[in-house]
């Protein structure tokens, strides 16, 4: 081989083992996960800051109304029987706020639980007809047997709830339902039921003028009594969504994945259709249909657990009330010197925050 050829040859050569032994070149690319503690830390410190911005809303919620109270003066409004502003405090706005708890963590807690249960995200108690059943029964139970505000109520509620959860598993398919038809079912379902309830408000004028701020979605009324009537029901769901919370994941596997784990898929879906309707019964029966919340803070939350349900529920929990009693407070501020009903702040601040999630998020593509 001629002089010149062996050092061309030799030259290549070494060049290629440069570039065989040198590591590769690094193209930009998301950062790695952090460790599973870590994560579980920031997940809960997550948690931390959840309870605090609770704490901070519902401060604004006793504080904000009618006769606004200084921040400072709260807690002696609270605690000090002696207060000027003890008996409002008491008799109004602390009833009030502690039913936003009530009804935001049931909405909350269901709408997550009902995404799970039906792989759908766009499952919510409001779009598959669910709090439409409790509000049609409702107004059944006012025009039929003249039953108002009370523990009745709640019953009528629960059992419109029941039977709108059948009703929507049945037409959706049944055991072969897929989120596609749930949805369409419950959506068909929705319409009806909300123009019977229009249909009953108008023929009865009594009972228009008794359910027209409950089928906005208020607040406006609760009382000690609503509120100890609500709690158990509440207590009960919160508690069984929960506990399923473990279940839930192994099912998102699937049914023989999750039987191989030892889940029992059927029994799974029980407890939660019964937490579901639980929930939802008792918070429709207590604010009237409430829209978005059950729809849209599972969808926020879920940028910061992710799927994991054993951190989405409790997260739903604290931040559903957070969004509903801000919406209450926002509706006592805008609407001065009366107030906007918090249905109607939900429903214009949901709307453009779900669009906003919607453009925001990124979705596979085959």
């Amino acid at each position: 081989m001629p002089v010149k050829s062996r050092s061309a040859f030799r030259t290549t050569l070494e060049f290629t083992l440069s570039v065989i032994e040198s590591p590769p070149h690094e193209t930009p690319h998301r950062a790695p996960p952090p460790p599973p503690s870590r994560r579980a830390a920031y997940r809960a410190a997550g948690l931390g800051a959840a309870a605090l911005a609770l704490v901070a809303v519902v401060v604004l919620s006793i504080a904000v109304g009618a006769k606004p109270i200084p921040l400072a003066q709260v807690w002696p409004a609270l605690t000090d029987p002696t207060a000027a502003e003890y008996a409002v405090v008491h008799e109004m706005r602390l009833p009030r706020t502690l039913l936003g708890l009530l009804a935001g963590t049931a909405l909350g807690v269901a709408g997550a639980a009902m995404q799970a249960l039906t792989r759908n995200p766009l499952a919510d108690p409001g779009l598959l007809g669910i709090n439409a059943g409790a509000a049609a029964a409702i107004a059944t139970a006012a025009l039929l047997f003249g039953v108002g505000a009370g523990a009745g109520q709640i019953w009528f509620a629960l059992a419109g709830a029941a039977a709108v959860t059948v009703g929507v598993y049945a037409v959706g398919g049944g055991r072969t339902a897929t989120p596609a038809r749930l949805a369409l079912a419950g959506a068909a379902l929705n319409a009806a039921l909300y123009s019977y309830v229009s249909a009953v408000m108008l023929l009865d004028a009594a009972g228009l003028e008794r359910l027209r701020f409950w089928t906005v979605g208020s607040l406006a009324g609760a009382d000690e009594d609503t509120v100890r009537r609500v709690l158990p029901f509440v207590a009960v769901g919160l508690l069984a969504a929960l506990a399923a919370a473990r279940p839930l994941n192994a099912l998102a596997l699937g049914d023989d994945s999750a039987r191989a784990l030892g889940a029992r898929p059927a029994l799974i879906r029980a407890a939660v259709i019964v937490a579901i309707t639980l929930l939802c019964g008792a918070a429709t029966a207590a604010c009237g249909p409430l829209v978005f919340v059950g729809l849209l803070v599972p969808h926020l939350v879920r940028v910061l657990t992710g799927p994991d349900l054993r951190w989405l529920l409790p997260y739903c929990a604290l931040l559903a009330p957070v969004l509903l009693l801000g919406s209450d407070v926002l509706g006592r501020v805008l609407g001065r010197p009366g107030e906007l009903q918090v249905g109607l702040v939900t429903a214009v601040l949901g709307g453009p925050l779900f669009l906003w999630l919607v453009t925001r998020t990124r979705t596979a593509r085959p």
